[in-house]
Parts: structure tokens; sequence; C-alpha cells
């Protein structure tokens, strides 16, 4: 198993006491962005994570992670290597303790940090149609990652020990799929409460819902464009249990903008399409702003990142500049990763 300085790091600053604040500055909306570069190699990185202290840790491809501490403006970044297979990491959690990172093809393997400070495989699957697109944690204890069919139903990973084994369900206890999900941001999964949303795409674009952290599950239909394999739902955000938004679109029609956009105002039980044939154009993820009522959006993709003040009902177009992802910290700062790097976003008020 790769040793890694970076994990040492990584639990160190996990366990500071000081949280970063979700400040609502009780300010006016977005007025503009700063993009300020903070990394740069040559990895695509479509996975970030904000700490609670505000650190910020991504893992990609080439078997390639790191971490950011904001207060030295320093890096620490490893490679990992299991055998002779380089992993590529498209999702990626973290609990009060542990770091987990999810490659995303065959053999599927997940990996958890150590008391010794590597990283050891918690779960591993084989099998030509493998593939695992997201992860996410309900709290230190249960946790979900879900990946493409490999049988008539979706994959779906549940942890209950706090990520140390993980679980696959049966197709017995979940709908059927023929769909899978696009790999683009590690943001298929909303989690809020007891619930789970998982956002599919292709030839079927569908929300498959939990609302008992994955004993029990439902599908719900979307009117999103879908029906061809890039086609349909990228990225999924919540705010509460009612309040969601679903981005998308075709990924090999960048400027396309017609069936890419969903708000739903009932927990998922229905979804409406808002901002039809406008901008923003395809965007692989959604997140709603923290601390301001469920209102304020930002999507960004290969052509942009964009900003809604109303619900996703109209948008403005803050940067030209790329991103495959990006967190909150607060609602004036993200980090954001893309193609070769990572930046900070800072948006004005």
């Amino acid at each position: 198993m790769y040793k890694s300085v970076v994990l040492l790091s990584f639990l160190a600053l996990m366990s500071c006491g000081e949280k970063s604040a979700e400040k609502n500055q009780k300010s006016g909306p977005v007025t503009g962005i700063i993009v300020e570069p903070i990394y740069n190699d040559s990895v695509s990185i479509r996975t970030i994570d904000i700490l609670n202290d505000g650190s910020v840790a991504f893992a990609g491809n080439k078997g390639k992670y790191g971490l950011y501490n904001p207060q030295t403006q320093k890096w620490n970044t490893n490679v990992l290597k299991t055998d002779t297979l380089i992993p590529n990491f498209r999702a990626i959690a973290h609990t009060a303790t542990d770091f987990f990172m999810l490659s995303i093809a065959n053999p599927a393997l997940l990996y958890k940090t150590s008391d010794a400070g590597t990283m050891e495989i918690v779960y591993e699957e084989v099998g030509p149609t493998v593939f695992y697109d997201s992860m996410k944690f309900w709290d230190d204890k249960e946790g979900i990652a879900m990946g493409d069919p490999t049988d008539n139903c979706l994959s779906i990973l549940i942890t209950r020990d706090g990520g140390s084994t993980w679980s696959k369900i049966s197709c017995d206890n979940l709908p059927e799929a023929s769909e899978g999900a696009f790999a683009a941001s590690n943001t298929n999964i909303a989690v809020y409460g007891q619930n789970a949303w998982i956002i599919t795409g292709g030839m079927k674009s569908r929300v498959f819902h939990t609302g008992d952290r994955g004993a029990s599950w439902e599908v719900i239909e979307t009117p999103l464009k879908q029906g061809e394999p890039t086609f349909g739902g990228y990225s999924i955000d919540f705010y509460d249990e009612q309040i969601g938004f679903i981005v998308g679109g075709d990924y090999l029609n960048q400027e396309g903008n017609t069936g890419n956009k969903a708000l739903t105002t009932d927990g998922g039980k229905t979804w409406t399409l808002v901002a039809d044939a406008k901008e923003p154009n395809h965007r692989s993820c959604v997140q709603f702003v923290p601390g301001r009522e469920g209102k304020e959006l930002v999507a960004t993709g290969g052509n942009g990142v964009s900003y809604s003040k109303d619900q996703g009902e109209s948008w403005t177009k803050l940067t030209d500049e790329g991103f495959f992802v990006l967190q909150f910290v607060n609602d004036t700062l993200a980090y954001a990763g893309g193609t070769n790097r990572v930046a900070k976003l800072k948006f004005k008020r």
C-alpha cells in the first residue's frame, strides 16, 4: 500500500475545532466573480471536497490527489498506486475522521484512510461493466456510493459503520434501471436528512429517491432532454428536504440549452423545466449557494460559470472560464476543479 504524507496532514486538518462559517452576508445578489488559480498540474479534476475548516481536497486521474491549506496557502499532493494499477478518481468524501476515494472503472476500488496513515481498500468490485460515479455521506456513520448498472439496476453501495465496510444493494430491492449516470463532478447524488436523490442520464434521465437512507427506493420521471447516450441530468443538489435542482444537457453540444435545467419544490416528487432554451448551456455541476434561502444557484461546466438569484428562472454568466465541479465554503467563497487546475472563486456582492 502506498504511504501518503497527504493523509497525515489531512487528518490533522480534519481535527481542527474551528469550523468555516456558512456565512450569510445579508447582502444583495452576486454581481461578479474573481477567479484565482491556486493549483496547476497535468491532471483532470472532477471532484473536490471542502473540509470543516475550509481546506480543500481533490482526487483526479493518474492516481493523483491532494490537500490545500488555505491558511498557509500550501498544497500537499501525492499519487496512489495499488500494485500495477493507477486509479482514476471521480468521487471522494470524508467523515470527521476518514477520507475516501472511489475509482471509476473495472476494477472499482474504494479507499479509506487507515490508522497507519495509508490508504486501504475497503471495497473492490470486478466486472466488465463496473463504473462508479459519485459518493456522499449522510453523517459520520452512514454513506452511499452509486454507479452504472452491472445487472438490471443501479449499482448502489451503502456503509453503516463509517466506511469500514460497504455492501451493494441487491437489485431485488431497487427499481429496474438500464441507464447509468455521468461521472462528471461527483454530484450525481444529493443527500439531506434521511434522503438521498440520484440523477441518471443517457437514454433515460430519472431521479432515484430514498427517504430512509437506502432501505427503500422509488424512481421519478423528469422532463429533462433524454434518449441519447450523452443527454440528461449531470448534477443534482438539494437546499433542504423540499427544494432541489438538476442541471445537465448534452456533453457533445456544449451550446445546447433545451431541457437541461429542472426545479423541484416538493422533495423531488415532481420536476419542472426552468429557463428552457435560455442560458446556461451544458453544465456538469450545480450547487445551491449556502445561507441564501434556496434562491441562489451556481452552475459550472466546460464553457463557464453561471449564477441565478431566483431558483433558476433567470441566469447571469459570470465567467467564460470553465470548471467541471465547484463546492462552496460560504456564500461568497467556493473552490472549483477542472482540466489541470483548481481555482478559488470569490463572488462579489
